[in-house]
């Protein structure tokens, strides 16, 4: 039997809601992906999501960060022991996977794709122009995140200290 929710009087202040809104003008970009160091992988990330203090909004088994690359730059190949999400906002976008990342798609503006649990996965803005991505994780802990040997070593050599 499915459950429906049930219809409410809950009727909440417009102030009770602004506290429920990131506004992005307000965001800080976050420090802790620290593979933003490695050369050739350089982004700013906004994260919106996810557990406080680190997300101005807390959710429970769902982070959200928003994404900013300039051309060229990317995200690493990594994995999570969960699912991920990204969704192109502007720009395009290639995303590839697997062991060394050799298969890949490319992603127009609001093109999405789901990664499944353990899989490496990485991203790279492959327009003309800065773009954003929008990154979901599902799950209590993604931020347990592996580099491949080959991203170590590349970390390594710019003197990037990976957990």
């Amino acid at each position: 039997m499915q459950r429906q929710a049930p219809i409410t009087d809950a009727n909440p202040t417009v102030e009770e809601m602004e506290a429920r809104v990131a506004r992005f003008g307000k965001l800080v970009p976050t420090s802790d992906y620290v593979d933003a160091a490695i050369p050739g992988y350089e982004r700013t990330t906004y994260r919106v999501l996810g557990t406080a203090p680190d997300a101005p909004l807390a959710a429970e088994g769902f982070h959200m960060n928003l994404i900013l690359c300039q051309p060229g730059k990317a995200a690493p190949l990594h994995n999570h022991l969960t699912q991920e999400v990204f969704v192109a906002l502007t720009g395009r976008w290639q995303v590839f996977w697997g062991p060394e990342g050799s298969r890949s798609l490319v992603l127009e503006p609001f093109d999405t794709i789901s990664i499944p649990p353990g899989v490496s996965r990485g991203f790279r803005n492959v327009g003309d122009r800065p773009a954003y991505l929008l990154g979901m994780v599902s799950g209590q802990d993604p931020g347990m995140i592996n580099w491949p040997a080959k991203v170590r070593a590349a970390a390594a050599a710019a003197g990037v200290d990976l957990p």
